[in-house]
């Protein structure tokens, strides 16, 4: 029985070293949170009032930084090898789904590698162009790019982005070849555009301020249906180039985290989405909520992986990279 009493205990002892101590309090640190997207964007600013709510509502200290490039990829391979103690975290860009469709050989799989926590937003995307510009519509967009092929510049906040694949998925329906400049974030996109260095850019939000001042104008946007703040502008579907882009995303952390962990962090993010602070910057950059708990975020993106492989393949660029 001695013998019996010891094996038990030594197994309990071995099983409490395994898990996070929750006779501790957790986060027992700061919590670190990698933005896909560059400082200033639309996205960081979201990204960044989600930590400032969940961090004063909870007093755990949460704390962005932002690791952009390679479509978004960085942040959430930054996260992958992180220790799965629920201190480390990234948000989950659409990049992740469809890169390593696109790589010869892939270098990571985003259901196997990584924790869904938590989702909540997405984007509403769109194409811009100058005010003064003579492109006054989609139809005068495919035009002057038929009469100049190649010629038509278009930034976005990254090669293999959601704003850059959607619109080269309309570039193929339409039948028009454009010049693609890739930037790190919104932010630099904007400024090249005002700037008179790209022609348009496609991306989320960051350009409705300057829509609003009458610096910009909005061609159309990417989702099923027009937007409440912009009910005059059509949807590149209405107009008979079916692309739908929204780009849901969340908090992931690396794989192997315990169960009891991902759920206190869902706990912890998931009042952000009634703060009236954040819900102000959310319709601020038309991002509605989409919020899923970890298992239906799970199947969520196991469903999407699949939905991005076939999108991939059907614009040919399987293991283009």
């Amino acid at each position: 029985m001695q013998r019996r009493d010891f094996l038990i205990g030594a197994g309990a002892l071995a099983a409490a070293g395994s898990m996070p101590a929750f006779g501790q309090k957790f986060p027992s640190r700061p919590v670190t949170l990698y933005c896909a997207f560059t400082a200033g964007g639309p996205t960081d600013q979201v990204f960044r009032s989600f930590a400032e709510s969940a961090s004063k509502a909870t007093g755990a200290k949460i704390v962005v930084e932002n690791k952009p490039g390679a479509g978004g990829t960085i942040a959430p391979l930054s996260v992958r090898n992180a220790r799965p103690d629920g201190h480390t975290l990234s948000q989950s860009p659409m990049g992740i789904f469809r890169i390593p469709h696109m790589q010869k050989n892939p270098t990571f799989d985003p259901i196997e590698d990584f924790t869904y926590v938590i989702c909540l937003t997405g984007y509403t995307f769109g194409l811009v162009v100058p005010a003064d510009s003579p492109i006054k519509s989609v139809q005068d967009y495919i035009d002057y790019a038929k009469a100049h092929p190649g010629e038509l510049s278009y930034g976005t906040p990254g090669a293999n982005t959601s704003p850059h694949l959607a619109i080269e998925e309309f570039a193929h329906t339409a039948g028009i070849k454009l010049n693609h400049v890739p930037f790190k974030g919104n932010a630099e996109a904007m400024i090249s555009l005002l700037g008179g260095h790209v022609m348009s850019v496609s991306d989320s939000t960051g350009w409705a301020p300057h829509v609003d001042s009458g610096k910009v104008r909005l061609l159309a946007t990417y989702g099923s249906k027009r937007t409440k703040r912009w009910p005059d502008i059509p949807t590149l579907t209405e107009l008979g180039y079916d692309t739908v882009a929204d780009s849901p995303f969340g908090l992931i952390g690396p794989k192997g985290m315990d169960p009891a962990v991902v759920q206190k962090l869902h706990d912890i993010f998931k009042p952000t989405l009634e703060d009236p602070r954040v819900l102000e910057l959310l319709d601020r950059y038309d991002q509605p909520l989409a919020y899923m708990g970890p298992e239906e975020y799970t199947a969520w993106a196991k469903k999407t992986y699949e939905n991005e492989r076939k999108t991939i393949e059907r614009l040919g660029l399987i293991g283009s990279i």
